[in-house]
């Protein structure tokens, strides 16, 4: 009886003693966006504060400047909460990085974490970044290029396949399409590549390519009716792609190149 009521004791004293379960984290780390977005005014105060005191150093937007580090990237400033890691930072300096110390009340501090949190949120919310505009080449050069080296002229034209492109896409998407062309739903057929597949028996096919790798190949023929193919030394497949010549060119435009070409289809409208 007595060896039952110690194994019962001894078996309340462990359950007792067990740790709690563990807390569940708040939201933290470098989730940023998750975090609670800072207040305007606060911003607006903590940016004030941050250019004439560090900007000199850490850039106006605190992406680095002369001698200062990126404190949008900083992982000290990316875990900081309402100035908890950069406060002691600031009140101390770090001298031996050539960083003095900075007498500022506990508000002020406040404010340029909230300034900072807004950049870290900014860089990293890809929903809010706004596309700048990149219509910025000479459309002379551009057309120069289109009908000269680029040999554009040789399969488009600006009264037929591309009147009215500039109205048809906006410039980023335009520059999209030229750059990396690729067939899209309800683009015609002869806008795909083609295929010739020549067994070494038998009759030859023909119609548009639906696979290749370096084992199989396989088509559509113009009766809809799909062909594939091992691939092996025998078998001989020819393909012409439409789309071949932008992919050569990608390989040599310039940045200039570029912008000079998409100058020049946004004046066909």
């Amino acid at each position: 009886m007595k060896t039952l009521v110690a194994l019962s004791l001894l078996v309340a004293s462990s359950l007792g003693a067990q740790a709690p379960p563990p807390a569940v984290p708040r939201p933290g780390g470098n989730m940023l966006i998750s975090r609670a977005v800072p207040d305007p005014a606060a911003v607006e105060r903590g940016q004030k504060i941050f250019v004439a005191n560090c900007g000199f150093c850490h850039g106006s937007t605190a992406q680095g400047g002369d001698g200062g580090p990126d404190l949008v990237r900083s992982p000290l400033a990316l875990d900081d909460e309402r100035g908890d890691k950069i406060g002691p930072v600031i009140e101390q300096g770090r001298t031996g990085k050539g960083m003095p110390a900075f007498h500022l009340a506990a508000d002020q501090i406040q404010d340029i974490a909230a300034f900072l949190r807004s950049r870290q949120q900014a860089a990293i919310d890809r929903n809010a970044y706004s596309i700048l505009n990149i219509v910025t080449g000479d459309r002379e050069k551009g057309r120069e290029y289109f009908n000269g080296t680029g040999r554009c002229n040789t399969c488009h034209s600006p009264t037929a396949d591309l009147a009215g492109i500039a109205k048809k896409y906006d410039p980023v998407a335009l520059q999209s399409r030229f750059l990396y062309p690729r067939t899209r739903p309800g683009d015609p057929q002869l806008g795909r590549p083609q295929v010739t597949i020549s067994p070494a028996a038998g009759p030859s096919f023909s119609g548009t390519l639906e696979y290749l790798d370096d084992f199989n190949v396989a088509l559509r023929d113009s009766g809809g009716e799909y062909h594939s193919f091992a691939r092996d030394a025998r078998l001989k497949v020819e393909v012409h792609d439409p789309l071949a010549a932008h992919a050569e060119l990608l390989k040599k435009y310039t940045d200039a190149d570029m912008h000079n070409i998409l100058a020049y289809l946004e004046t066909l409208k």
